[in-house]
């Protein structure tokens, strides 16, 4: 629960847990936090299991059905995944032809269905390690998409944790060792509250085999170019997260000192820096020691109104929004100010918070986001909405400045995040670059999907 509770963050409309107790299982899972999806853990035994907390990136509104894990019977897998698989509907019509029906409008479960199907289409029972390999080499070939996947079941007769990335590894993962045994996750701040250390990231195109005191053992399944996904380092991670480049926080610094250089060539002046809570700060703080400018908090924020970019619809973004953000007067009137941000995807959030700042009487006021325009739709498990839906696919940057009521605009370029991050990255969304192709069927598919 501690360790499912540090990655809150990663999902906040469904959450579920289950476990293994001799050969029994316990599943619990429902709507809403953690701790209103699980209330107790009564009667909730066994050594093994795998958790979740949902963010959904597709369909409508979540429902108990959709959260996670999911369970089959045959051959008695349990798994859980992050990301977003994009040929859902190939998978499901493959899976009926066999005679499996996807229940459910979570991508988990055909990940599930289909692992399960290239198991015991071998030997119905009694698997063993090379034929997880061997079934592994199925769903890489059959799934496409971005996913980071742990499945709980027995392998050569031992219970058995499975841990694997897409081949390209562009939703994160990471893995440790417990005084018991051992754990995998998408983040290494579920490690650290539970005392864990970090023992490394979980390979792309390949998978872990994790028991209880035994060293774990990698399965080569596949090798392609990994492409990590940025996103994830410039908002959707915690900054204390440690990933395959460094803490996420050093990543953020360092894209805010970039941002720093650039605002600067452009010849414009600020009184004080303030970020708009709570991504931005790592950046916001870098840029005022490299601008020289001080750095104060402007905004209070409500540390039970959740995370806007991760609510399911525009209305409750709204709503949460209003309750989230209340500015100190003072750090504004009079002031010119430079309002840092991480992104701007739909543009409604920072519109509502120019119009809010502009009542405080700035002398000026500029926005600087340590990102490119967001210009393109995610399809490996951010929620970015349709392209007609994203501003910046509509408006450049000066026109985003007008159309925000700001006195400048100002976007990290695509060659100055090549600089701090490399080119080995996900950057489809700035980009367009989409490093697993993505038919116009199945984009019409996803686009219809979040549009409800």
């Amino acid at each position: 629960m501690l360790g499912l509770q540090a990655m809150q963050h990663r999902g906040q409309d469904a959450a579920g847990l289950a476990t293994l107790e001799k050969g029994r299982l316990h599943l619990r899972k429902g709507l809403g936090l953690i701790s209103q999806a699980v209330p107790s853990l009564d009667g909730i035994g066994g050594g093994s299991g795998v958790a979740h907390v949902r963010y959904p990136t597709a369909g409508a509104a979540s429902t108990a059905v959709d959260a996670q894990p999911f369970f089959t019977r045959h051959p008695g897998l349990l798994l859980a995944h992050n990301g977003n698989v994009t040929n859902v509907p190939e998978l499901s019509r493959q899976l009926r032809e066999q005679g499996l029906m996807v229940l459910s409008e979570c991508d988990a479960e055909p990940i599930m269905l289909v692992l399960a199907q290239e198991l015991t289409s071998r030997k119905p029972s009694g698997h063993t390690t090379e034929d997880m390999k061997t079934a592994l080499a199925g769903v890489f070939a059959r799934v496409r998409g971005a996913y980071s996947v742990v499945a709980l079941m027995e392998l050569d007769g031992k219970e058995t944790l499975v841990a694997f990335r897409d081949p390209h590894g562009i939703r994160p993962g990471v893995y440790g060792r417990t005084p018991d045994g051992w754990i995998a996750a998408s983040e290494s701040v579920a490690l650290d509250v539970l005392g864990v250390e970090k023992m490394g990231d979980l390979p792309a195109g390949s998978a872990l085999i994790l028991r209880a005191g035994e060293e774990p053992v990698l399965l080569e399944v596949t090798s392609a170019a990994p492409r990590p996904c940025i996103f994830e380092r410039i908002y959707f991670a915690r900054p204390d997260s440690v990933m395959e480049d460094g803490r996420v926080n050093r990543t953020r610094w360092r894209m805010g000192r970039q941002l720093a250089r650039e605002w600067k060539a452009k010849g414009l002046g600020a009184d004080v820096v303030v970020a708009v809570p709570d991504s931005s700060r790592p950046a916001a703080m870098a840029m005022a020691e490299e601008l020289g400018i001080k750095n104060r908090e402007g905004f209070i924020k409500n540390r039970y109104s959740g995370r806007t970019f991760i609510m399911p619809d525009q209305a409750s973004r709204d709503a949460a929004l209003r309750l989230k953000l209340n500015p100190i007067r003072e750090i504004f009137e009079g002031q010119r100010v430079l309002l840092v941000d991480d992104s701007i995807v739909r543009g409604s959030t920072m519109r509502r918070i120019v119009r809010m700042l502009r009542g405080l009487g700035p002398l000026e006021l500029h926005v600087a986001v340590f990102s490119p325009p967001v210009r393109k739709p995610c399809f490996y498990g951010i929620d970015m909405p349709t392209e007609d839906e994203l501003i910046a696919a509509r408006l450049d940057q000066d026109e985003l400045g007008e159309y925000f009521g700001v006195d400048s605009m100002t976007f990290l370029s695509l060659e100055g995040l090549a600089e701090v991050s490399g080119t080995e990255i996900c950057s489809a969304c700035f980009d367009g670059d989409y490093i697993v192709p993505v038919s116009e069927s199945e984009r019409r598919e996803i686009e219809g999907s979040r549009r409800g």
